[in-house]
């Protein structure tokens, strides 16, 4: 596909913001905060060092960012983390963000959450117009979810999920395929997820940041997931998308919908719509490159939306094609140094 600039008009609106391969950008991810109340072997050091208070954006803040990303053409807002529920008065954000649902400029306000505080959250998550949310579970068995995440209580997650199913929320589990951990019971979780309604997502590891271990212990190909799955079920390919990477398919016999996410066997770049923007105020315009424009300085110089309309559309201008992750078999690293929890989920 040709080149165009990132300041392309649109006919509609003239405020579109298309990258260089004419991809319009209608999709923004925003990480509240890089803490957490869990320690996912694949997403974290056990003892991490979170970033100081100075650092991150204010809740005001990260409201004046997402709605210049929405007057230029964003429909949809996920909030992450970390985990984002931890972050204080975090409901404040929803609440602010709801306005652009009321006015119809945005299509959805979702978040992603590892589902420990959705108990305490649900209800007033569902009246700040959010319809639906990603959990991420990767087990069912409380002994196991307790080593995957080290610290995380299996019990007040499904008690979240009661919540969160009780007060309307559509929901859908984000499962990373562990080779070893997890890979036994997958048939497990898509039933069980099926069962309530939900959704199933599984996600390759992600070669993001230092953790304990070797990724390559962990890397379970989907594509042989998959294989395995259609073993013992019929698969129907959906041309479903939600807004994000993953491809769907229609699971006959359970007569729910299965996703899968493959960043390393299967580049989903192609149909990328959408840029991630950090705690600190960082936005990346991939997931798998380290370039980010600073769009904390913008914010903190000047009361006006000039400095920081130019920086988005600066920055629009110079989102990649595609990632390059690769998990390196050669040498105990990972593809790059930042952590999911720092970029968001």
């Amino acid at each position: 596909m040709g080149a165009f600039p990132a300041h392309l008009e649109n006919a509609d609106t003239g405020r579109s913001l298309l990258d260089p391969f004419g991809r319009a950008i209608t999709y923004l991810r925003v990480s509240v905060t890089d803490r957490c109340d869990f320690r996912c072997v694949y997403c974290m050091s056990e003892d991490m060092a979170f970033l100081p208070k100075r650092d991150l954006l204010t809740l005001e803040e990260l409201d004046r960012i997402c709605t210049a990303f929405v007057d230029r053409g964003v429909r949809k807002l996920r909030i992450t983390g970390g985990e984002p529920l931890v972050r204080r008065d975090i409901m404040t954000l929803f609440g602010s963000l709801s306005r652009h649902l009321d006015s119809g400029a945005l299509d959805e306000l979702t978040v992603t959450t590892n589902g420990s505080q959705l108990a305490r959250h649900a209800k007033d998550l569902a009246a700040c117009g959010v319809r639906r949310i990603n959990v991420s579970m990767d087990t069912l068995d409380a002994d196991k979810f307790r080593a995957i995440t080290r610290w995380g209580d299996l019990d007040k997650v499904l008690q979240g999920l009661d919540a969160a199913q009780n007060a309307g929320l559509k929901v859908k589990i984000n499962a990373v395929a562990l080779k070893g951990v997890n890979e036994g019971e997958i048939v497990h979780l898509l039933e069980w997820a099926h069962g309530r309604g939900m959704d199933l997502t599984l996600i390759e590891v992600m070669p993001l940041g230092e953790i304990d271990g070797q990724r390559i212990d962990q890397f379970l190909p989907l594509s042989l997931v998959r294989a395995r799955l259609a073993e013992h079920y019929t698969l129907e390919e959906l041309a479903d998308r939600t807004g994000g990477p993953a491809r769907y398919v229609r699971v006959k016999e359970t007569g729910g919908r299965l996703g899968f996410i493959t960043p390393m066997t299967h580049n989903f770049c192609e149909s990328c719509n959408r840029v991630r923007l950090t705690c600190t105020g960082q936005l990346f315009m991939c997931l798998g490159q380290e370039d980010a424009a600073d769009l904390r300085g913008p914010v903190r110089s000047s009361t006006s939306d000039e400095l920081l309309e130019r920086a988005i559309v600066d920055a629009i201008a110079r989102k990649p094609k595609g990632h390059d992750f690769i998990i390196d078999r050669r040498h105990a690293r990972p593809a790059l140094s930042r952590h999911m929890s720092v970029t968001g989920g």
